[in-house]
């Protein structure tokens, strides 16, 4: 009888573990694809900034054509005679000094932006509106390789306009505010604070948001790879 018992018990399959049966349901799910929207907020700025920082590069690479007295000041780059009187960087100061900070800056926003508008080429060509409830969205989404594509460019982009607004703020403070130190507070505030201040909270915005979205996706596509290794 104790013979009879141990084969039968032998015999018997054993039970899955849990672990084994979560492995296993894991890997009969497909992965989802990574889908990418961007955001309200970061349309807004795109639409918002953009046209500024093509206006600003162009007053700054053709230079002095733009500035007071160049044929090319009247009537697009008025509002920059204020400016460089504020901002040195941008005046005759500078200018005449041959200081190469503004250019090259001028320089890294035509590569910004044209990676900013490569972005909207992607969302807007390869997007499509996902329908839900019988009604479509609002947005476009993105999904696929387009979709990392998208994040990856305009997240450099991001990094790229954070970066050099810190160093344009930073060059201020180590030369003991060289090229603004000489204005009042309103002006300082109005003109130079408030608006630079804007490339530093948005970029940061869209870091922060594009950051989470990477991570997800890598851990997603991490967690893909190891079940097909199983």
């Amino acid at each position: 009888m104790v013979t009879t018992r141990s084969a039968s018990k032998a015999a018997s399959p054993a039970a899955p573990s849990p672990l084994a049966a979560k492995s296993s349901a894991a890997s009969a799910t497909p992965p989802r694809p990574w889908a990418h929207a961007p955001s309200r907020a970061t349309l807004w700025w795109l639409y918002v900034s953009l046209p500024l920082v093509v206006w600003d590069s162009g007053y700054v690479l053709l230079r002095p054509w733009t500035m007071e007295g160049g044929p090319l000041h009247w009537p697009l780059y008025v509002p920059y005679r204020k400016y460089g009187e504020v901002d040195h960087v941008y005046g005759w100061q500078a200018f005449h000094a041959r200081s190469g900070f503004t250019s090259a800056q001028g320089a890294l926003n035509v590569v910004e932006t044209a990676m900013y508008f490569f972005y909207l080429y992607l969302y807007f060509s390869a997007g499509v509106r996902v329908v839900a409830g019988g009604t479509r969205a609002a947005t476009k989404t993105l999904t696929g390789r387009p979709a990392a594509l998208a994040v990856l460019t305009v997240f450099s982009a991001a990094v790229m306009t954070l970066s050099k607004t810190v160093l344009y703020w930073l060059q201020e403070f180590f030369s003991d505010y060289e090229h603004v130190g000489h204005n009042n507070l309103y002006d300082l505030v109005l003109f130079w604070i408030i608006p630079n201040g804007f490339w530093l909270v948005f970029p940061t915005y869209i870091i922060y948001a594009l950051w989470g979205e990477i991570v997800d996706g890598l851990t997603t596509a991490s967690a893909g790879a190891s079940i097909k290794s199983e």
